[in-house]
């Protein structure tokens, strides 16, 4: 599935915090990765499509520094807005331009990143970056749908996967260098789906190790 419009993410930047279940899954899939991977304060760590930094400062106390990367100048600007109210040092933010082939500069200890995966098209070319951009022995742990009928969105501009098999992406992970690759189901969210009722949506949490 495939769709060539582009989400205006800067326009909801400011609003997107508001979004209480938004906010409970950030939280639910950073604490899954605390679980899954102990991050340890002499990790540097990039959360790759960080968005307002739900994440990324969830992680924040854990580790030694942590990254934030994303295409919305909005959402970073949120994202800055926080660290310097919070007084945060070891939070940076980096602009990437994705469309245009940007690449987030430096070196990792650990890789995180939450549903983000399905608004990037080339999946196997993304996990290939990430393990490039990992030291050896570095981890990147993302979470994601599972494969749905595009009902969790409504509106699918900018969305390219609904969602993932599990099974095929270990065999990607695999396939690009990763080893010790693990999968579990992070969270389940429920939505009110137009003309269906409500539904349960897994969200997987997926890790592996360069």
């Amino acid at each position: 599935m495939k769709t060539e419009e582009k989400k205006d993410f800067d326009k909801e930047a400011a609003q997107w915090d508001v979004n209480p279940g938004r906010v409970k899954l950030a939280n639910e899939v950073a604490d899954a990765m605390i679980r899954e991977l102990k991050p340890a304060p002499d990790m540097d760590a990039l959360d790759f499509g960080c968005g307002t930094g739900l994440v990324t400062l969830r992680l924040q106390p854990y580790v030694k520094t942590i990254m934030g990367a994303d295409s919305s100048m909005g959402m970073l600007a949120v994202l800055r807005e926080k660290v310097e109210k919070q007084g945060i040092n070891n939070v940076r933010t980096q602009f990437i331009d994705f469309e245009k082939g940007g690449e987030v500069s430096g070196k990792f200890h650990l890789i995180v990143s939450s549903m983000t995966l399905h608004h990037v098209p080339d999946t196997a070319s993304l996990l290939r970056r990430w393990h490039e951009l990992l030291h050896p022995g570095g981890w990147v742990c993302f979470a994601d749908l599972d494969a749905e009928d595009g009902s969790f969105h409504g509106d699918n501009t900018g969305v390219f996967h609904l969602g993932f098999n599990r099974e095929r992406l270990k065999k990607l992970l695999h396939g690009t260098g990763f080893r010790e690759v693990r999968c579990a189901t992070a969270t389940t969210m429920t939505r009110e789906v137009e003309g269906k009722g409500t539904r349960d949506f897994p969200v997987f949490l997926m890790a592996g190790r360069k």
